[in-house]
């Protein structure tokens, strides 16, 4: 783990020269002498196209499952993906003009009566004709007059010849085969039926989060949200009575959610919102916070519960609705981990 260590660390000094085929390589040597590692990956998906930086991110999801700076990196290199690799419906194309009707239209012989009825005929023949004496081929050309002069005709009957006796052979004789002593069948005894009680378990109940203080300059009767960045949980209070909660989507480890105390300056029905490599149209039930900060529905993912913006609040449609609704320009959001 030193080596790795000690080869990550050159990694990193060569890409401050700016030598990155170097740093690529180094990052990948200090991952084959530390592949249980989570940090060469990381690196390697820092200084590697699109396509790779996913495949390491996952190799360190796999490593590390609750590792955070992993999964902000895997939506980072998602969004990498997706601008060099838009997703777009292919086109159709309507064909307008008119075709001719013997366009449509093949012309091909009949060829399946014909060769029925050939195949029909030369059945008939073939039953007609294959006797051993040609007598049905032959009995429409015999006279049936009574003075017509008769011919003999050859016959094809086969000449007995001498029969032979078997000679019988003895049949052997059967042994009577021993008999065998049946084995007593066991009985089928009933078995314990048991009830339908639910088994204890140890999974805990769902808890509701506990009542926050409230933030500075809000009234006890007063709403209010509170945004957990570490749970991806939106909250909707009135003073300290919890009202609503949300699964959203913040900032990546690239472009974090900013942190502390606001209040809702702006609220618009649709907004459009754009920034390096994106732009989104009609962004609906959008309020600012801070800045280009802001809380808004969300129709280009539903990848909730992942840090996938570009530091705004993403929400689901629906809940961005009710959240719209319930909140007002001056409403305070408190933000923290």
């Amino acid at each position: 783990m030193k080596l790795a260590q000690e080869v990550l660390t050159q990694a990193k000094l060569a890409l401050a020269n700016g030598d990155k085929q170097t740093a690529r390589r180094l990052a990948l040597e200090a991952a084959q002498l530390a592949p249980e590692a989570e940090e060469p990956w990381l690196y390697l998906a820092a200084i590697s196209s699109p396509r790779a930086s996913l495949a390491y991110l996952k190799k360190a999801l796999a490593i590390n499952p609750t590792s955070q700076k992993a999964r902000k990196g895997l939506h980072w290199a998602i969004q990498r993906w997706r601008a060099i690799e838009p997703n777009a419906p292919p086109q159709r194309k309507l064909v307008t003009e008119p075709f001719a009707p013997e366009a449509l239209i093949v012309s091909r012989p009949a060829l399946l009566p014909w060769a029925l009825s050939i195949l029909m005929v030369i059945t008939v023949l073939v039953a007609w004709l294959w006797t051993p004496d040609f007598s049905l081929a032959l009995s429409a050309f015999q006279p049936t007059s009574a003075g017509a002069m008769q011919f003999a005709k050859a016959t094809f009957t086969p000449t007995p010849t001498a029969t032979f006796t078997p000679t019988l052979t003895p049949t052997p004789t059967f042994t009577p085969s021993p008999t065998l002593t049946p084995t007593l069948t066991p009985s089928i005894t009933a078995t314990a039926t048991f009830t339908t009680t639910p088994l204890p378990t140890n999974t805990p109940a769902p808890t509701l989060p506990p009542a926050p203080s409230l933030p500075p300059g809000v009234e006890s009767d007063e709403r209010w949200f509170d945004l957990n960045l570490s749970t991806q949980r939106l909250y909707a209070y009135k003073g300290k009575d919890l009202v609503n909660s949300f699964i959203v989507s913040t900032g990546t480890w690239m472009h974090p959610t900013v942190t502390g105390h606001y209040r809702i300056y702006v609220k618009y029905r649709y907004a459009p919102m754009s920034g390096p490599g994106y732009y989104l149209p009609n962004v609906p039930y959008t309020m600012y916070f801070y800045k280009g900060y802001g809380i808004h529905g969300t129709y280009w993912h539903d990848n909730f519960g992942t840090p996938m913006s570009h530091g705004c609040v993403n929400l689901r449609t629906s809940d961005a609705k009710w959240a719209f609704q319930w909140a007002k320009v001056g409403t305070t959001i408190n933000i923290h981990y």
